[in-house]
C-alpha cells in the first residue's frame, strides 16, 4: 500500500541538515519563521555522520596510541595494540551524541523534521519522496527556500568507489581492520588526515599525487613540515603520478600510475583510496524547475545574503561558491536566516580560517604575504619557531611556526599562517585579530598565559614589530 500524495505548506523549506542547514534551520526557529527542514540521510550530514567529527575521533585515538608508543624519550615504555572494534564503537558513540543533540536542538526550536529527498517543481513548492517501501512523497509550499544539499566525493574514471577495493573517504573511516597496506590517490586535507591515521595504525601507506606537493593552495614552508613528519611516519609519496587504472592480482590489487612523460608505474596494495576533492550535490535538485543553474565550477553564486539569482532561493555550504569548510557554512546559514527573517545581516568572508588536521596541524587565516603584496600592501611579517616554545618543547612536538603578516604602515593584522601543534586552535586569536581590526600591538601587548603554546602566536607579533624576545629578530 502506497501512502498518498499530502500536501503541507512553510515559511521556510531548508534542503540538507548539515552543519548549514540545521544551523540555519536553528536560527531562523529562533526568530519565529516556520521552518521545515528535509534531510535524505543523516541529521547532521556528511561532516557529522562521515567526515569532520569521526574523522577527528581517530585523528585523536592514533594520535593516543602513536605518542605512548614512541614516548620512550620521555622515560614512557609501552607495548599498543589498537583495538579496531572499540575504537570504532567509541567513534560511533561520539557521532551518536551529537547526531542526536541536532535533532533534539531543531525540535526544541521549533523545526519540523522531515525525511526524504526534495526537488523544486516550481519557485514555491517541493517535491518530497521519502524513502522505503509506501512511503510516498508530499508537496511543500514554501516562501523562501535554503538549498544545503552539501558535497559528495569526486569519482576518478576507473576508481568508482566499490567499498572493497576502492575506497571513499566514509568506507575508510569504517574500515573493520587496518590494512597490511593502501594507495592513497590525492595529496589533499582529506587524503593527508586520513594517511596519517592509517600510517600511525600500522598501514604501509603510499601517496601518489599527480602536482609536486602535497596540500595545494598552501605555502611551501607550510606543507614542508607536514611532508617531512609524514616520511618519518613511513608514508611514501610519489608525486608528478596520476592514477590511471587498477586491476585484482594475487589477493591484493596492483594500481598503475602514469607521469607526464607517459611512463607507468605499479604499486601492489590491498586497497586504495581515493581522495581527489569533493563536489556540490546538486543533480538532486531539479534546478531547471526554478531557473537557476550552477557556474562553470558546479557552484551556486550567491550575494552578501546567500541568496542565489532566484529570488527567495538561499544557496549555503559546499553548493554555494567558496571553499568547502563547514564552519563557513554555519555562518552562511545563520545569515540566510536573519536575511529570510528581515534582520540586517550580511556575509563577511575577510577573517574565514582553515585547518588541516595533519602531524602537526596547519591552521590559516586571512592573506598570504605574496596576497597581501598583490593586494597593494607593504607586509611586515613576523615568524616564531615551536622550537623556541617552551610549551611546544614540553609536549615532545616542536615542529613548525606562526606567521603573522600585517601592513607595515598601519600595523593591521591581514592574516596568519600557523603549522604546529594546537594550529587549529591557535589561529582563532588571529580570526578575531582580522575581523576586528586589531594591530601587532594589540597582539603583543596582550598578557597572554605561560606557558602555553598561544605565546608564540604573541612573539610572531613581536617579531614583526622588532622586538621578539625568545627569537632572533631579523
Amino acid at each position: 500500500m502506497v501512502v498518498g500524495d499530502v500536501s503541507t505548506g512553510t515559511e521556510l523549506a531548508i534542503i540538507g541538515a548539515g552543519p548549514g542547514g540545521y544551523v540555519a534551520a536553528i536560527r531562523a526557529g529562533q526568530l519565529g519563521l516556520d521552518v521545515t527542514l528535509i534531510e535524505k540521510d543523516a541529521w547532521g550530514g556528511t561532516c557529522l555522520n562521515y567526515g569532520c567529527i569521526p574523522s577527528k575521533a581517530l585523528i585523536t585515538a592514533t594520535d593516543v596510541g602513536y605518542e605512548a608508543d614512541t614516548a620512550e624519550e620521555m622515560g614512557i615504555h609501552a607495548d599498543v595494540k589498537v583495538d579496531v572494534d572499540q575504537m570504532t564503537t567509541w567513534k560511533d558513540g561520539v557521532v551518536d551524541q551529537l547526531t542526536s543533540g541536532v535533532e533534539k536542538l531543531c525540535k526544541a526550536n521549533g523545526v519540523n523534521l522531515v525525511e526524504g529527498v526534495a526537488e523544486f517543481e516550481s519557485e514555491n513548492k517541493l517535491r518530497v519522496a521519502h524513502g522505503g517501501d509506501g512511503q510516498g512523497s508530499e508537496t511543500i509550499e514554501f516562501e523562501d527556500a535554503i538549498i544545503a544539499t552539501g558535497s559528495r566525493p569526486i569519482e576518478v574514471p576507473g576508481f568508482e568507489y566499490d567499498g572493497e577495493h576502492v575506497l571513499s573517504s566514509r568506507d575508510v573511516l569504517d574500515l573493520d581492520h587496518v590494512p597490511e597496506s593502501m594507495v592513497v590517490v590525492g595529496g589533499g586535507y582529506i587524503g593527508m588526515e586520513l594517511s596519517t591515521v592509517l600510517a600511525k595504525m600500522g598501514c604501509n601507506v603510499t601517496v601518489v599525487e599527480m602536482l609536486d606537493d602535497i596540500l595545494a593552495g598552501y605555502e611551501e614552508d607550510v606543507t614542508s613540515v607536514v611532508r617531512q613528519n609524514a616520511e618519518e611516519l613511513g608514508i611514501d609519496f610519489r608525486f608528478g603520478e596520476a592514477a590511471s587504472g587498477w586491476e585484482k592480482r594475487d589477493g591484493d590489487i596492483v594500481v598503475t600510475t602514469e607521469n607526464e612523460a607517459g611512463e607507468e608505474f605499479q604499486y601492489a596494495t590491498e586497497k586504495a583510496f581515493v581522495a581527489v576533492g569533493r563536489q556540490p550535490v546538486l543533480d538532486t535538485l531539479n534546478l531547471d524547475a526554478i531557473g537557476l543553474e550552477p557556474n562553470e565550477d558546479g557552484h551556486l553564486e550567491t550575494d552578501n545574503q546567500a541568496q542565489t539569482d532566484v529570488e527567495g532561493v538561499y544557496a549555503i555550504g559546499d553548493v554555494a561558491t567558496g571553499p568547502m569548510l563547514a564552519h563557513k557554512a554555519s555562518k552562511e546559514g545563520q545569515v540566510a536566516a536573519e536575511a529570510i527573517a528581515g534582520e540586517p545581516a550580511a556575509l563577511d568572508y575577510q577573517a574565514v580560517p582553515a585547518a588541516v588536521f595533519t602531524d602537526p596541524e596547519i591552521g590559516t587565516v586571512g592573506m598570504t604575504e605574496a596576497e597581501a603584496e598583490d593586494a597593494g600592501f607593504t607586509p611586515a611579517v613576523g615568524n616564531f619557531p615551536m622550537r623556541a616554545s617552551g610549551r611546544s618543547l614540553t609536549t615532545g612536538n616542536d615542529d613548525g611556526f606562526v606567521r603573522i603578516v600585517a601592513d607595515e604602515d598601519s600595523g593591521f593584522i591581514l592574516g596568519a599562517q600557523i603549522v604546529g601543534p594546537e594550529a587549529s586552535e591557535l589561529v582563532a586569536e588571529l580570526g578575531l585579530a582580522i575581523e576586528m581590526g586589531a594591530t601587532l600591538e594589540d597582539v603583543a601587548a596582550t598578557i597572554h598565559t605561560h606557558p602555553t603554546l598561544s605565546e608564540a602566536v604573541m612573539e610572531a607579533a613581536e617579531h614583526a614589530l622588532g622586538h621578539a624576545i625568545h627569537t632572533l629578530n631579523r
